[in-house]
């Protein structure tokens, strides 16, 4: 994977983009849900007519908390081609407003990594436009999404990467 470090609230922040565009702002706070972390977005792709998922992989610590030396020392491997493996916790949750609050009725797919080791390497990936692999162990029980949903993962992250276009 390929990812792109996302500051909340930024551009391509998917909570105050696709996620406002699908179930508008909370209707409390009047504002978009806030994550509370920088986060890396890495994949996106059509599901079908009616659904699209998005990937993430949230780190445990902020990445500004990570050593300095240990980011750049993966820069220089991965600039020599060396393509680290980072390993994480991950869920599918299959989601859809039943309010019909937002201007795209479209189903969200959110596949979330929970990042338990590489955090320096999943920054120095970002920083370079390099890859990295994610070695990712998938809840079967904890997740918002089917046997079936789970079974098309593989799939799904084999085609081509592709935005969600909403027409808005």
């Amino acid at each position: 994977m390929e990812p792109r470090l996302i500051t909340p609230g930024q551009e391509g922040d998917y909570f105050s983009g696709e996620q406002v565009t699908a179930w508008g702002i909370d209707q409390f706070w009047g504002l978009p849900a806030y994550p509370h972390t920088p986060y890396y977005r890495t994949f996106e792709t059509s599901v079908d007519a009616g659904a699209h998922l998005y990937e993430f992989v949230v780190p445990m610590v902020p990445p500004n908390w990570n050593e300095r030396q240990r980011v750049e020392e993966y820069i220089a491997l991965m600039e020599r081609g060396t393509v680290p493996t980072a390993v994480a916790v991950s869920t599918l949750d299959v989601c859809q407003s039943a309010l019909g609050l937002g201007d795209d009725p479209c189903a969200h797919w959110g596949l979330t990594h929970f990042l338990l080791d590489g955090h320096h390497k999943l920054e120095a990936a970002a920083t370079t436009g390099r890859p990295v692999r994610l070695l990712s162990l998938l809840t079967l029980g904890e997740s918002l999404a089917t046997a079936d949903d789970r079974a098309r993962l593989p799939a799904l992250r084999a085609q081509p990467r592709s935005a969600r276009a909403t027409g808005t």
